[in-house]
């Protein structure tokens, strides 16, 4: 969806992935659920819509709208500061097994209009090849 701020008009959406450190496989579960709302929450906070969140064992993959004058690397730091901190108070597990949570590095491409639904789909079924 085009979005309007004043003379600008963008269509930015990201397919975003990080992993956690080591690609140990906390993300299951309660972890991973807490893990979605915590980035809906910033995405709340940062003007972001998730289109899209997904995430597996090691794994978190969105599809995000985002303002180019604010960034997808200012998203991604924020969203993986956060629930980095948070996960890692409210998990012990966490912070006895791993000396922070996600790696240093993220995945992002820009999605066109015509290949977004193909993403969109793509998140959507890696929660079906974790439960297979």
């Amino acid at each position: 969806m085009k979005k309007h701020q004043g003379n600008v008009v963008n269509f930015c959406t990201y397919h975003v992935v990080w992993v956690t450190k080591y690609r140990k496989k906390y993300l299951a579960g309660e972890i991973g659920t807490r893990l979605k709302q915590i980035c809906r929450d910033v995405a709340n906070e940062c003007s972001i819509e998730i289109k899209e969140i997904e995430c597996d064992g090691d794994t978190i993959r969105l599809l995000l709208d985002v303002d180019p004058q604010f960034g997808v690397h200012k998203a991604v730091k924020r969203m993986k500061g956060i629930s980095s901190k948070v996960l890692r108070q409210e998990f012990a597990i966490l912070r006895q097994r791993l000396p922070t949570l996600w790696t240093n590095s993220y995945f992002v491409c820009t999605v066109g209009r015509v290949s977004s639904a193909l993403v969109r789909q793509y998140i959507e079924l890696q929660k079906e090849r974790i439960v297979h």
